[in-house]
C-alpha cells in the first residue's frame, strides 16, 4: 500500500508538486443563497455607508447589527437542515462546512467594507496588502457550532499603520459578534520562521486557506512554504505528532474505551483522523482523500472507513454543541440519554437505547483506531531515520518466528497467503509476538483485516489454534498486551464470538468506567500484576496466595469470561456458567477445569457482596459464604479474581478499606474452609464465645494502669459482639475513652485515629444513648463532609452508647485534615445540642451543588432478609446516591422504633447500597408480615427523590417527630 513513500520521504528526494488548495468552503453545499446571502448584505451595508445623517458610531453598529442578523440567520438554518437530515446523510461533514460557508461570506463581507469604507485606499502599495487567511480546523473548511475561529493576517512585510488599522477594526467587529478568534498577524517571513520552529504553527499552516484578501501573497506563502518548510522535513514532521499523538493519548485517559469519551481529542476521537490526514498531506502534498487512494496511501475500503468514521464523529459533535450550547467535547453521562434520543436509538434485545448509542460510538472509535494505526505506523516504519552508521545485517535478523519475520522489530508476515494456506497463523501471529516480546508489524495487522472473514468456524473448533490461544490466556509473561492487539485486530471477537458481543459494550453507569471488553483485558493484565508480584503492597494476600492456587489455567480462564454474558437481558452470572461450559472444552480444558471456571463465573460477585454489605463479625455472614464457597482452593481463586476485577472495574474505586474488607473475609472463611474453626463451632457461637473470653484477657492484660475491680466492671459492660468488633488496642482505646466520659460527666466524648493501612479515619463517639442518635451522628458527619463507609453501633449495660464510624473523604481517602476533623467535631456537637439541624442544611447542598448523578435512574429497593443473621433483620437499601440519604434512611429507621447495631455504606457510581442490622424494641428480629410490609414503605418513601410524587407521598402522611 505504501510501498513509493520511502522514495518520496527521504530526505534529499524533491519534494511532490502538491495540490492546489481549496479556495473555499461552500462547494457542494446546497441553496448557499439561504445560508448567506452576501450579495444581499453587501448591498444593504452600501446604502447605509451612503447615508450622510449617520456618524461613524452610527454607521458601525447598523453594520454590526447586519451582520449579527446574517450571522444569526445563517447558524438557524444550518441547525434547521442539521436537525432536518436523517443518519446516513453525511450530515455532520454538511453542517461544519456549511457554518465555514456562513463565516467564509460574513468576513468577506466585513473586509470589504472595512477596506472600502472605513479605512479607504485608493491605490495600496504593495506594502499594505493584505490576506485573510483561514488556518488549522477552520483553513480544512470545517467549523463545529462553538468553535474558535482561527485566523492569520498575512502581510507581505511588517505591518503598516493602515494594515494595523485594518485588522483591528476587523478583529473588535467580529468579537462584537461574540465570536472566539484566535488571530495573528504575520509576515510571509515570519511565517516560515515560526513553522520551522514549531511543529504547531506548522500544521496549521499546512491546512491553511485564504479567505479574502491578495491572493498573490497567499501564494507566494504557500509555494515558499512547501519549499523552504516541508521539503525535506518529513521525517521530523511525522516524529513529532506520533509523539504528540501518544501524549494527547495518555492525558485523555489512554484508552479509547473510558465512558465519558473526548470526541475531539479522545484516543480513536476527530484529532486522530486529523493526525492522519496531516501526515499523509506532508507527506504526498494531497489535499483531498480520493488524491491519497490514487496515490496508494490509502485503499478504496479505508477511504470508506474514513469517511463514515469522520461524519459520525462529526455529526456527533455538532449534537454536542447544539445539546450544551457551547463548545464541549466529551461526551457526559448527562448528555448521553438525550444523544441517543436525537441520533434515533431505541431500547432493544435487553439493551437500553443509550447503551447501544455508545457501543456504536466506540465500534467506530476501534475503526479509527485501526485505520490510524495502520496508516500512520506504516509510515512511521517507511520513513523511520535511519542510522548514521549503517551495519551488515546480522544473522540473527533472519532468524524464523514461528513462520513469522522480523521486520524493524516488529513481527511480520513472510508473504501474503499466510493466513489463507494456514488459518492458525490468526492465532499463531500473536502467540509468537507475546512469547518473543515483539510489537505486531502493521503490514501484518493491513494483512489480517483483509482476511478476516477466514476467521471462521473451523478455525474455532482447530484443536491447535485453541491450544495456542489458552496457552496466550495462561502465559507467564502475561496475555494484556497480546489480547488487546488481538481485540484490535478483531481477531479475538471473531474467533470467540461470545467476546464479540462484548466488544465496545458500556454500561450506563458511574461505576463501570471502561467497556466490558477493555474491562476484562485490563483485568487480565491485573491478574498478571497480582502474580508477578508488583501489586504486593496494594494486594498483599492476593499476591501470597496466588502462588498457591493450583488450578491456574482455570484463574485465567475464569477470569477471561467473567463478564462474557453482559448484555444479554438476564443474569450475567448464569448466563455466563452455561458459556464457561461450552467455551471449556473447546479451548482444550479438562472436565475438572471447566467445571471450575463455570464456578467462578457463576460466582464471581459474591466475595464482593459479601465483604460490602454484610457483617463480617456476624457468624451467620462467615457461615453463608463458606456454603457457596466450600473448597479452599475455591476461596482462593475467588479472591484473586475479585481483586482483579475490582481494580479494573474502576480505578478509583479501589481502596485500602475495600482490601481490607476483604482480606478480613478471606482470613475468616479460610479458617472455617481449613478447618481451623469447626462450621458447628461457628454456628453454635461456642468459637464467639471463646473469642470474647481471649479479647477480654487480652484488655485485663493491657489496662496495667487500672485497679482490677474498674475492669472487671468495665468488662461487664459490653455485649459479645462488641468484644469480638475490635482488636486489642482498640478495646483499651475505647475503655480509657468511656472511663474518662465518666469521670468528666461529659454527654459526649469525640475520638478520631486515621487508619492509614486501611484508607479510612475511625470516628469513636461516647454519649448517653438515645433513639435517633445513628440518624443525628449521619447527618452530622454529612454535614461535616465525611462519607461513612462502616459503623458499630453498640449500647453498653451502662446505658453509654459507644459509637464507631469509619469515615473518608470525597476521595475516598482517610478524613485526616486538621481543619476537616475539627469541622466534623464542630458539626457532631452542634448537631448533638441541637443547633444543627441536619436536614435543613443537607437540602441546601442539594439545592446548590450540581450533581452528576441525577442522570441515572436509580429504582428504590429495598430488600429484608431474616435468614442473613441469626440475631438480627437485615435490610439492604438501594437508591440514587444523594447528599443526606443516609441521613434520611436512619432517620426513617428511627422513626420505625429500629434499633440499629451495625450499618455497611457503599456507594457504586451514582447507586448507593446500605445494608443495616436492626432489631425491634425488644432487641428482637422484626419478623411480623405486617411489620415488614410497614417497614418496606417507610424506606422506600426515605430513598425517594426529593421533590418527587412517592417524595410528596412521604410529606402528606403522619410520621412520629423526627430526630432532629
Amino acid at each position: 500500500m505504501l510501498s513509493s513513500i520511502l522514495a518520496k520521504a527521504v530526505p534529499g528526494k524533491p519534494a511532490p508538486t502538491p495540490a492546489p488548495r481549496r479556495r473555499g468552503a461552500g462547494s457542494g453545499l446546497a441553496d448557499r443563497a439561504a445560508l448567506f446571502d452576501s450579495a444581499r448584505l453587501a448591498g444593504d451595508i452600501a446604502r447605509l455607508a451612503e447615508r450622510q445623517d449617520l456618524s461613524q458610531t452610527e454607521l458601525r453598529n447598523g453594520v454590526l447589527a447586519r451582520l449579527r442578523d446574517a450571522l444569526a440567520n445563517g447558524r438557524e438554518e444550518v441547525e434547521r437542515r442539521f436537525m432536518a437530515q436523517k443518519p446516513g446523510e453525511r450530515i455532520g461533514e454538511k453542517t461544519v462546512r456549511s457554518l465555514a460557508f456562513v463565516m467564509d461570506e460574513l468576513i468577506r463581507v466585513l473586509a470589504d467594507f472595512t477596506t472600502e469604507r472605513v479605512f479607504p485606499a485608493g491605490n495600496p502599495t504593495l506594502g499594505e496588502q493584505i490576506a485573510v487567511v483561514a488556518v488549522g480546523g477552520y483553513g480544512r473548511g470545517e467549523l463545529a457550532p462553538f468553535s474558535d475561529v482561527d485566523l492569520l493576517f498575512l502581510l507581505p512585510y511588517k505591518q503598516t499603520p493602515r494594515g494595523e488599522q485594518v485588522v483591528e477594526y476587523l478583529l473588535y467587529m467580529l468579537w462584537d459578534l461574540g465570536l472566539k478568534v484566535g488571530h495573528s498577524t504575520r509576515s510571509i517571513d515570519e511565517c516560515l520562521r515560526q513553522a520551522r520552529g514549531d511543529v504547531t504553527i506548522r500544521t496549521a499552516m499546512l491546512e491553511s486557506r485564504p479567505i479574502w484578501g491578495s491572493e498573490a501573497l497567499y501564494d507566494e506563502l504557500e509555494q515558499r512554504f512547501e519549499a523552504e518548510v516541508v521539503q525535506g522535513t518529513a521525517l521530523d514532521f511525522v516524529e513529532a505528532k506520533l509523539t504528540e499523538r501518544s501524549t494527547r493519548h495518555d492525558k485523555m485517559g489512554g484508552s479509547r474505551y473510558v465512558l465519558e469519551p473526548n470526541i475531539k481529542e479522545g484516543k480513536g476521537g476527530l484529532r486522530d483522523l486529523h493526525t492522519l490526514f496531516w501526515i499523509a498531506k506532508y507527506v504526498y502534498g494531497a489535499d483531498s482523500i480520493d488524491q491519497l487512494v490514487r496515490d496508494g496511501v490509502m485503499t478504496s475500503a479505508e477511504k470508506r472507513s474514513f469517511v463514515k468514521s469522520q461524519d459520525f464523529l462529526w455529526t456527533l459533535r455538532c449534537h454536542l454543541h447544539y445539546l450544551t450550547g457551547r463548545a464541549e467535547e466529551r461526551i457526559t453521562f448527562d448528555v448521553q440519554t438525550e444523544m441517543a434520543r436525537r441520533l434515533g436509538y431505541t431500547d432493544h434485545a435487553g439493551t437500553i437505547a443509550v447503551e447501544r448509542f455508545m457501543k456504536h460510538y466506540f465500534v467506530i472509535a476501534k475503526e479509527v483506531g485501526n485505520l490510524t494505526r495502520i496508516v500512520c505506523a506504516a509510515i512511521e516504519a517507511k520513513i523511520q531515520r535511519r542510522p548514521r552508521l549503517r551495519l551488515p545485517a546480522m544473522p540473527f535478523r533472519k532468524r524464523n518466528y514461528d513462520g513469522f519475520v522480523l521486520d524493524g522489530e516488529r513481527l511480520s508476515v513472510p508473504r501474503p497467503d499466510i493466513f489463507a494456506t494456514d488459518p492458525v497463523n490468526f492465532i499463531r501471529l500473536f502467540h509468537s509476538a507475546q512469547a518473543h516480546d515483539l510489537d505486531v508489524h502493521p503490514d501484518a495487522l493491513l494483512l489480517i483485516a483483509q482476511n478476516l472473514r477466514r476467521v471462521d468456524a473451523s478455525l474455532r473448533a482447530d484443536a491447535e489454534a485453541n491450544r495456542l490461544f489458552l496457552e496466550i490466556l495462561s502465559s507467564p509473561k502475561g496475555p494484556e498486551r497480546a489480547l488487546r492487539l488481538m481485540n484490535e485486530a478483531g481477531v479475538l471477537g471473531r474467533f470467540v464470538p461470545d467476546f464479540g458481543r462484548v466488544v465496545a459494550q458500556m454500561q450506563f453507569d458511574m461505576y463501570h468506567v471502561y467497556t466490558t471488553d477493555e474491562h476484562t483485558i485490563r483485568a487480565m493484565g491485573i491478574l498478571h500484576q497480582i502474580e508477578a508480584g508488583q501489586l504486593a503492597e496494594i494486594a498483599p494476600v492476593a499476591s501470597e496466595i496466588v502462588h498457591k492456587v493450583l488450578s491456574r489455567r482455570a484463574l485465567f480462564v475464569g477470569l477471561f469470561l467473567h463478564d462474557i454474558a453482559k448484555g444479554r437481558g438476564g443474569n450475567h452470572s448464569t448466563l455466563g456458567e452455561k458459556v464457561a461450559m461450552r467455551l471449556g472444552p473447546r479451548f482444550g480444558l479438562s472436565d475438572e477445569e471447566t467445571e471450575t471456571v463455570a464456578w467462578l463465573v457463576r460466582n464471581h460477585l459474591w466475595f464482593t457482596a459479601f465483604a460490602f454489605k454484610r457483617d463480617i463479625g456476624d457468624p451467620k455472614t462467615i457461615q453463608d459464604f463458606c456454603e457457596i464457597i466450600k473448597s479452599p482452593e475455591r476461596l482462593r481463586l475467588l479472591l484473586v479474581l475479585t481483586v482483579a476485577d475490582v481494580r479494573a472495574t474502576n480505578p478509583a474505586i479501589w481502596n485500602n478499606w475495600k482490601a481490607a474488607l476483604l482480606r478480613d473475609l478471606y482470613y475468616r472463611a479460610d479458617e472455617v474452609l481449613s478447618g481451623e474453626v469447626s462450621q458447628a463451632a461457628l454456628a453454635s457461637g461456642q468459637q464467639n464465645n471463646a473469642r470474647a473470653e481471649a479479647a477480654k484477657s487480652a484488655l485485663r492484660a493491657a489496662l496495667t494502669d487500672w485497679e482490677p475491680p474498674a475492669i472487671d466492671a468495665h468488662l461487664a459492660l459490653g455485649p459479645t459482639a462488641y468484644w469480638l468488633g475490635f482488636d486489642a488496642d482498640s478495646h483499651a482505646r475505647h475503655a480509657r475513652l468511656m472511663r474518662e466520659a465518666a469521670l468528666m460527666e461529659a454527654p459526649l466524648l469525640i475520638d478520631t485515629r486515621i487508619d492509614a493501612h486501611r484508607g479510612v479515619t475511625e470516628v469513636t463517639i461516647c454519649t448517653p444513648d438515645h433513639p435517633g442518635l445513628f440518624s443525628r451522628l449521619a447527618g452530622a458527619m454529612a454535614v461535616g463532609g465525611a462519607s461513612i463507609v462502616d459503623a458499630r453501633i453498640f449500647t453498653m449495660a451502662n446505658g453509654m452508647a459507644l459509637d464507631v464510624f469509619w469515615v473518608q473523604d470525597a476521595t475516598d481517602g482517610p478524613f485526616d485534615q486538621p481543619t476537616k476533623l475539627a469541622k466534623l467535631s464542630a458539626a457532631i456537637h452542634k448537631a448533638m445540642s441541637g443547633e444543627l439541624r441536619p436536614k435543613q442544611e443537607l437540602l441546601k447542598r442539594v439545592a446548590s451543588v450540581p450533581s452528576r448523578t441525577r442522570v441515572f435512574k436509580v429504582p428504590p429497593r429495598v430488600l429484608i432478609d431474616n435468614k442473613a443473621s441469626a440475631t438480627h433483620t437485615v435490610i439492604e437499601l438501594n437508591g440514587r446516591d444523594r447528599p443526606g440519604l443516609l441521613y434520611d434512611v436512619t432517620r426513617a429507621l428511627t422513626q420505625l422504633s429500629l434499633q440499629i447495631s451495625s450499618a455497611k455504606i457503599s456507594t457504586y457510581g451514582e447507586m448507593a447500597i446500605d445494608v443495616f442490622y436492626v432489631k425491634d424494641v425488644f432487641g428482637l428480629k422484626v419478623e411480623h408480615a405486617q411489620k415488614l410490609a410497614g417497614i418496606r414503605d417507610s424506606l422506600l418513601r426515605a430513598l425517594a427523590e426529593p421533590g418527587s410524587a412517592q417524595s410528596m407521598e412521604k410529606r402528606r402522611k403522619p410520621t412520629a417527630r423526627a430526630a432532629e
